[in-house]
Order: C-alpha cells, then structure tokens, then sequence
C-alpha cells in the first residue's frame, strides 16, 4: 500500500504526522511524495484560521483529482470541528477527530489492539535534517480564550508522564539527532495529568545523553517561572531562546478576550530572562513573540498601545504577525466591533516593518562574538546553513564533514 501525507498548521502536527509514517512504514507501508498517485492521502488539517481551513479542502481536491479512486484520510484541528463538512468532500474516506486519531495506524492497518498512547502522545519528528526533532510532550488547553478554537479541537490540558517523553527522547538521540525542540498545546502547562511539574521535565531531559540543545517552541509568560529561568540559566543544554506569545500590547484587550496576564507581568518575566541570562560580551536572549493584529475592538490607539509595547518596552529578536481570523463557535465571533480586513492588513504590515528593524538590530548586535551553530545537511548554491544556540541564521560553504555538528564561530 501506497500512503501520501500533507501537513498544516503548527509543529505539533508535524510531529504527529511523523508518527503516524513511522508506524505504517513499520507495518510495511510505502510512503510516496504528496504528488504521487497514492493509495491512501493522509492531510493533517489546521482550524487557526479561515485560510488555513481553505488550504485543507484544496489539498482534498487536489488529492482526489490526482487518484480518484484512492482513500482521503482527514485528522488535525479542521478534523475536529468539522466533521460533517469534510466527510461530504468527494474522496473522503474517514474523518479522525481528536479523540479518534490515535486510531489512525491501526484502522488503516487492520489492527486488533490500539496504540492510542504512543500515537496520541509518544509523537516525535526529525525531518530530513536529521539535525533537529519536534517532540510532543502535551496537548490540549484549558484555556478557552475568547478567540480560540483550539480547546473545541485538541481538548483539554493533557500529558503522559516524564518517563515516556524521555523514552522518546533516547529513541531521537538513537537517530543521531542533536537538537530538540519541545511542542505542546500549552507546553508550560505540563504535568496537568501525571501530577509533575514542567521543571520536572525539562531537568530529566537535560541528562539525556546524545541530545546536545534543547528549544522550547511555545511558552504562555505566566508559565515560565523564577525557577524555571534560574535553573536554565543555570547552565543547562536549553539554549538562549524562547518563543512567547504576547496576542496583544494592550491590556484592555488581554483583558477582553481572558489571557492570564497582563502587560506587566509579561514585561516583568522578559526582564527576569534578560537578567538572568544575559551578560555584558556574551550573545543575548532571543524572544519570539506572537501578536494577533485586528482583535475585535481594536482601535488605532489600542493597536498603538501594542506597538509601543513592543518597540519601546519589549524589543523582542522577532514578531510572529497574525491577523485576527473570525472563527465560528467562540466567543470573539459574535462582538459586533469586528475590526475591517483592510485595517488589519495595514497594521499587519506595520508590525512586519517594525519586526525587520528589530531583527537587524538583534542580528548586528552580536557581531563579532562568539556563538555555537550546529550546521544543517541542507545545500542551496553551495551553502550550508544553520543556527546558533540563541536562533540566529548563519550561512557558510557547503561541507559535509560539518553536517550535523556543532561548530563555534565568529558572527
């Protein structure tokens, strides 16, 4: 049998697309590219937003245009909310949501028992790389912002215990792979269902041997903790990066659509991580910060409040630019003061620009010391590339001893 996967969406999906290859390979599946005339297409949806819902139904078309006769299999977020939509599709054969998709491997392989726990959360992905795995350690959120439709899709705030992530994590360092990066729903909310603690984790992974750095992709600022930071900066395997998502500058909008924090308590946490971690002559902290632009009631002053915020206060290495996406079924869907397209695109664009100067600043700020990259298989034009410990892209001619190694430079 022949299988084609599609992926959308956030890293997390990827890691569990892996998942679901790995075990059809072991069961003696052929996986094909997306292009190939399959027997089976298996799409991971994403529901963030309305395009990305529009993107999933035309690699539906697509697939079932390309082998008409094939079996569409339908997981993901979009899976989740909406069923019945997707199973009137031409081409669809079976629809897992996410209390179904464990299922996946074993009803496409006839299976008589399941293997729900090492599909639903044993998921990993290393890619083509082979220098870097995605690996899933939570899923769902209790959350339920106003805006969101992700606790509707993934459920709620979960995981499995420590010891099977690092399970995990020693079968990725078996594949030689050196760099981690945690994913979750709501990652910091870890240990919800096992009753451990999100340190807890991140010390048990640090003694794995073989794995030599290690990201978080996803962190909400109430959850990085005074200790969570002491410890890393302690002198651990996690490096000088941090992905954060700040929705918005303004605190009455926080406040509107149920974040749990304000302004003050996020600027308070990054100026913790900058004390702790940063020193005069070393690299500093890189801060992805997410921004949702076009919230509904939000004015020009309170998207001002928001840039202001973030140029003047924060000064993060990189925004994560999104547009509001008015999604059926929360809250935030039925607020009259829905702020218009055009708006949101200018401010969209406003932020963009404001993200470039920031990023140049962060970049030429380090030049001249020195940092730690670990060099990607990757060649384009002769050149290899790959990142430093806190997330800046370097560029070198192509050597394949380098592949997969760890090399301190001069930026």
């Amino acid at each position: 049998m022949k299988i084609a996967f599609n992926t959308l969406g956030c890293k997390l999906n990827y890691a569990e697309t892996a998942t679901y290859e790995r075990g059809l390979m072991a069961a003696g599946w052929e996986v094909v590219p997306w292009t190939d005339v399959a027997d089976v297409y298996l799409i991971n949806t994403c529901a963030v937003t309305e395009t990305a819902e529009k993107k999933s139904r035309n690699l539906i078309r697509r697939a079932h245009k390309t082998a008409p006769e094939a079996r569409i299999v339908v997981t993901g977020c979009y899976a989740e909310l909406r069923k019945e939509q997707l199973m009137a599709l031409d081409g669809v054969w079976r629809v897992f949501g996410a209390n179904e998709k464990s299922q996946i491997v074993n009803t496409l392989c006839h299976a008589e028992r399941s293997e729900a726990s090492v599909v639903t959360f044993g998921a990993y992905s290393s890619g083509e790389e082979r220098t870097r795995a995605f690996l899933k350690v939570q899923d769902g959120c209790d959350n339920f912002c106003a805006y969101c439709t992700v606790p509707y899709a993934r459920g709620r705030s979960r995981n499995i215990p420590i010891c099977e992530v690092v399970k995990m994590a020693r079968n990725i360092a078996a594949e030689g792979v050196k760099e981690v990066v945690l994913t979750g729903v709501n990652t910091g909310d870890f240990g919800r269902t096992s009753g451990e603690s999100f340190l807890d984790l991140l010390k048990a992974l640090n003694q794995v041997e073989g794995i030599e750095r290690y990201r978080i992709s996803s962190i909400e600022p109430n959850l990085i903790t005074p200790e969570i930071v002491d410890w890393i900066a302690s002198g651990t395997k996690f490096q000088r990066h941090f992905h954060i998502p700040l929705q918005s500058g303004s605190d009455t909008l926080l406040k509107r659509v149920g974040r749990r924090y304000d302004t003050a308590l996020f600027a308070s946490r990054i100026d913790y991580i900058r004390q702790a971690m940063e020193h005069p002559g070393e690299p500093r902290v890189f801060f992805g910060i997410d921004v949702i632009v076009g919230l509904p009631g939000e004015t020009e002053e309170l998207f001002q409040e928001t840039y202001t915020f973030l140029k003047e206060r924060i000064r993060p290495a990189f925004i994560h630019v999104f547009p509001y996406s008015r999604r059926p079924g929360t809250r935030a869907a039925e607020w009259k003061d829905q702020v218009q397209d055009r708006i949101k695109t200018e401010r969209v664009a406003r932020l963009e620009a404001l993200c470039e100067e920031l990023h140049t600043a962060f970049v030429q700020a380090h030049k001249g010391l020195h940092e730690t990259v670990l060099w990607e298989s990757s060649q384009k034009e002769g050149r290899m590339g790959g990142y430093t410990g806190n997330y800046i892209r370097v560029e070198r001619p192509f050597d394949a001893a380098r592949v997969n190694q760890l090399e301190e430079i001069v930026l």
